[in-house]
C-alpha cells in the first residue's frame, strides 16, 4: 500500500481569472467570489487522482476532513483516513500547517498537495525534509520547483510509484513570492526552502527564473520587429511578462507588466482585464484579433502560470493560428531542449494544440519549437 497524504487548498487559484495576481488573504478571496470567480483547485486535484483509480486497492489516502481533501477523494471511490479537521471554515493557512504536521506524524509515504507557492511554503514550514512531497499546480503563479507541470503529470508520477517503478528523490526549491508587490507589478521572488520531490524531470516544472539576467538588447530587438508588424484595425491581446511588455514599450505605451491588456492601432485601449472582460471585448470586436504571449522563463509554460485571464473559452474563440508566442533565443535555450508547455485548464485543448509552433525569437526571426502538454518528453514533442 502507498500511504498518500493529501492536502487541498480549496481557495488556490481563485484570483487568477480576475487578474488579482494571487489568492492569499480573506479580502482577495471575498472579492474574487463577489466577482463570480469559480474555485478550480478541486477540479485540478481530481484530474491528478483520476489515473490512480485502477490502483485504488494499493492506495490509502490520509488527510483532513471536508473540503481539504476528504470530500473529493471519497467521491472518486478512494479509501480515506481522516487525521483531523480544519479549525476554520473556510480553511485558513494555519489549517494547512496543521494538516501537514498531522500527516508527518502519521508517517505517510508521500504528501500530495494542490495549491500554489503559498501552500508550498506552509508545507515546507511544517515538514521540511521529513517526507517527500509533490505539488499539483492549482495556484495563480507557481514559481517553485516542487510542482508537476500539470495535474496529469502529477498523476503520471504517482502511477509510476504504484506500478513499482523506481523514482529518485531530489531537493527542489520553494520560492517566496511577495503577492502585494506583485499587485504593484513588481516581481519579488527569493529562495525560501527546499523539499524532497520524486524526480522525473520531464514531468516536473523548473523554477521560475525571475531573477535571471535579461538580455534587454535581444528583447528590445524582438519587440521592435513585433511592433513594426502590428496591423491596423487588428485588436491585439498583450499577455503578461517582460517580453510582451517590451512590445508596448517600443510603442511608447504604459502597459501593465503582469496584467492582460488590449492594443488597437498602436494605442492601449484597455489594461489589466479579467477573463470575463477580455472575452466580452474580444468577441465584440468586428475585425481580426490576435494574441501576443510569452513563455515563463525557466519553466516554459505558455498558458497556466500567471495568465489565467487567457481562458480556454477565449483561446478556442481565437484558434491556435491567431496566437503568437514571442520569446528570445536565450529564454528558449534556458529550457535545455524541453518543450514549451500548455496548461490551459482544458486538457482537451492542450491535447489539440500540442505540436511545433512558430516562435518569434528575434528581429524578424522565427523558429519552430515543440509545444506540449506536460506528459513526458516523447509525447510533448509529438507534432
Amino acid at each position: 500500500m502507498l500511504r498518500l497524504g493529501l492536502i487541498l487548498n480549496p481557495w488556490a487559484g481563485i484570483g487568477g481569472s480576475l487578474g488579482l495576481k494571487g489568492s492569499d488573504g480573506d479580502e482577495i478571496r471575498a472579492a474574487a467570489m463577489a466577482a463570480g470567480a469559480v474555485p478550480r483547485a478541486a477540479e485540478r486535484l481530481s484530474r491528478a487522482l483520476q489515473p490512480l483509480r485502477p490502483f485504488a486497492d494499493r492506495l490509502e489516502i490520509l488527510g483532513f476532513g471536508g473540503d481539504m481533501g476528504q470530500d473529493l477523494a471519497q467521491s472518486l471511490g478512494f479509501s480515506y483516513t481522516p487525521v483531523g479537521q480544519a479549525a476554520h471554515q473556510p480553511s485558513q493557512p494555519e489549517d494547512t500547517l496543521a494538516a501537514a504536521s498531522a500527516l508527518r506524524q502519521e508517517g505517510v509515504d508521500l504528501l500530495l498537495f494542490a495549491g500554489g507557492d503559498g501552500t508550498a511554503r506552509l508545507i515546507a514550514d511544517a515538514i521540511g525534509h521529513s517526507l517527500p512531497v509533490l505539488g499539483i499546480p492549482a495556484g495563480v503563479k507557481m514559481h517553485s520547483g516542487v510542482f508537476a507541470v500539470s495535474p496529469e503529470a502529477a498523476g503520471e508520477i504517482l502511477t509510476r510509484l504504484l506500478t513499482r517503478h523506481w523514482v529518485d528523490l531530489m531537493e527542489r526549491d520553494v520560492r517566496d513570492i511577495d503577492e502585494e508587490a506583485l499587485r504593484q507589478s513588481q516581481v519579488r521572488a527569493r529562495w525560501y526552502a527546499s523539499m524532497l520531490v520524486p524526480e522525473l524531470p520531464e514531468l516536473l516544472q523548473g523554477v521560475k527564473n525571475a531573477g535571471a539576467q535579461v538580455d534587454e538588447l535581444a528583447q528590445d530587438e524582438l519587440a521592435a520587429g513585433v511592433a513594426e508588424d502590428l496591423e491596423p484595425g487588428t485588436l491585439y491581446i498583450l499577455g503578461p511578462g517582460s517580453t510582451t511588455f517590451a512590445v508596448a514599450r517600443q510603442l511608447g505605451l504604459e502597459a501593465s507588466l503582469l496584467g492582460v491588456d488590449l492594443l488597437l492601432d498602436a494605442e492601449l485601449i484597455a489594461k489589466d482585464l479579467t477573463a470575463g472582460q477580455l472575452l466580452a471585448q474580444v468577441t465584440a470586436h468586428s475585425g481580426d484579433v490576435r494574441l501576443l504571449v510569452t513563455a515563463i522563463g525557466g519553466q516554459g509554460h505558455v498558458f497556466g502560470r500567471g495568465n489565467q485571464q487567457l481562458s480556454p473559452e477565449l483561446l478556442r474563440f481565437l484558434g491556435r493560428e491567431r496566437v503568437q508566442v514571442i520569446a528570445t533565443r536565450d529564454k528558449l535555450r534556458a529550457l535545455q531542449g524541453r518543450p514549451l508547455l500548455l496548461d490551459t485548464n482544458d486538457p482537451r485543448l492542450d491535447q489539440q494544440w500540442r505540436g511545433y509552433w512558430p516562435i518569434v525569437c528575434g528581429y524578424r526571426e522565427t523558429l519552430l519549437y515543440p509545444v506540449g502538454q506536460g506528459l513526458g518528453a516523447s509525447e510533448d514533442s509529438a507534432p
